[in-house]
């Protein structure tokens, strides 16, 4: 089964993400003043899949941790979903990174000593949510993922795919304005990684979600309907990517 990208045209989408002349500088003022990115510049729609590729170096990981608000460009605009992040206060972009962006690392980031049910919950806890309703937003996405039989499972209980499936539903847990998925099937077999990619896909596809993809894997890439390559801290390329095969 050959799922096509969506062919809504992008200049009818709202900008979730706009990055205007991003550098970022460390060890500034110092003999080892080192410049990991060298102006970028970004944007992207309501609806998109975009992957960032790039080898080793290249500045993924720094440009990632800007798009997550996990820490500031030295230089540069960076406006997420409406919002113009200059001016915030430590405190304000804690409230933001908890609202706009939903987190899906490489190795989980489950919180070990708690069960699936309550790791999904936790950004709605942060948020203030009722406990009433984010057990049942909870219960929801854990169904949505197709993890609602092992909602009560602690994560030494769970399989790698497994755990991959509880961060993506707690990553969707305040409706976020984009996902931000950091090698998401790094740490699985390939059988597992291409459950969670098909999970992606259905994301953005039934539910319209915004996903940016960080990977070094060009297959991986190629599935989603924007490639930006980076290297040296540069934007060198920017392609469209193409369907993707179930079958």
């Amino acid at each position: 089964m050959v799922i096509s990208m969506s062919n809504t045209s992008a200049e009818t989408r709202k900008n979730i993400l706009h990055l205007s002349g991003i550098i970022k500088r460390f060890y500034i003022g110092k003999p080892n003043e080192l410049q990991i990115l060298n102006g970028i510049n970004l944007d992207v729609n309501e609806g998109e899949f975009v992957s960032i590729v790039g080898a080793s170096g290249s500045g993924k990981t720094t440009l990632m941790n800007m798009i997550g608000l996990l820490d500031r460009p030295t230089e540069g605009k960076y406006i997420i979903d409406g919002v113009d992040i200059d001016d915030a206060t430590d405190q304000e972009l804690s409230y933001i990174r908890n609202q706009k962006i939903g987190f899906v690392f490489q190795t989980y980031n489950l919180v070990s000593k708690t069960n699936a049910l309550k790791n999904v919950e936790l950004p709605m806890l942060y948020a203030g949510v009722s406990k009433k309703e984010r057990t049942e937003r909870a219960v929801e996405l854990l169904k949505l993922v197709e993890m609602e039989d092992r909602m009560k499972h602690m994560p030494e209980e769970l399989s790698g795919g497994q755990k991959q499936r509880v961060a993506i539903a707690r990553a969707l847990a305040n409706n976020p304005a984009i996902i931000l998925a950091d090698e998401p099937t790094g740490a699985l077999d390939s059988k597992t990684g291409r459950t969670v990619m098909d999970l992606f896909h259905r994301l953005n596809r039934e539910q319209g979600k915004t996903i940016v993809l960080i990977t070094h894997s060009e297959e991986l890439a190629e599935e989603t309907s924007r490639i930006i390559t980076l290297k040296d801290g540069n934007i060198i390329g920017e392609r469209a990517g193409g369907s993707y095969d179930l079958s």
